[in-house]
């Protein structure tokens, strides 16, 4: 998480900034969201099976810095690539500055030739010194990571959660769930 946050503040982004996640739910996807948080920078986030138009309809509003995506998904025991959809995102939004590629299913060599992209290994290695844990200082109402409705009424609607009402949430949910 220190070296994903460092990385971060090393290209530019800040408070307030967005990063896109195309990604499933792994590992890479937790400790790059938890970056984002300890930077105050806002995430958004889409499965990668969700269809181009589907990812754009949603990353579109969020105008995001960063798209962190991986270069495919396992589903039903096989791999899925999703390099080519990564490229058409990168292509299609013009916010973006830099696409980080976690190599998850590495079933061909990923082809970083996208805006600015780099391989989230590579630069996690380029930062292993780093251990500095510092968190931003921020209102209870600061956004922390933004959802969508499901867009079947039209556009996806935007839906903003905030560090506090998260905080809140989770909470409740440890103090009336897990005593």
């Amino acid at each position: 998480v220190c070296k994903f946050s460092y990385y971060l503040k090393s290209i530019g982004l800040k408070k307030g900034d967005r990063v896109a996640a195309y990604v499933p739910n792994k590992i890479e996807s937790i400790i790059s969201f938890l970056a984002c948080a300890k930077n105050g920078i806002i995430w958004s986030s889409c499965s990668p099976d969700f269809g181009f138009q589907g990812v754009m309809d949603r990353f579109g509003q969020a105008r995001p810095k960063i798209l962190f995506a991986t270069d495919g998904y396992y589903y039903n025991g096989k791999a899925h690539s999703s390099l080519e959809k990564v490229r058409q995102i990168a292509q299609e939004i013009d916010s973006l500055e830099q696409v980080v590629v976690v190599e998850l299913i590495a079933s061909q060599e990923p082809s970083l030739s996208m805006i600015n992209a780099v391989s989230y290994s590579d630069l996690l290695s380029e930062y292993e010194s780093v251990t500095a844990i510092e968190f931003a200082q921020l209102p209870f109402d600061h956004p922390l990571y933004i959802m969508y409705s499901s867009g079947t009424t039209g556009m996806p609607k935007a839906i903003v959660h905030a560090h506090g009402g998260l905080l809140v949430e989770h909470l409740k949910a440890l103090g009336l769930h897990a005593d």
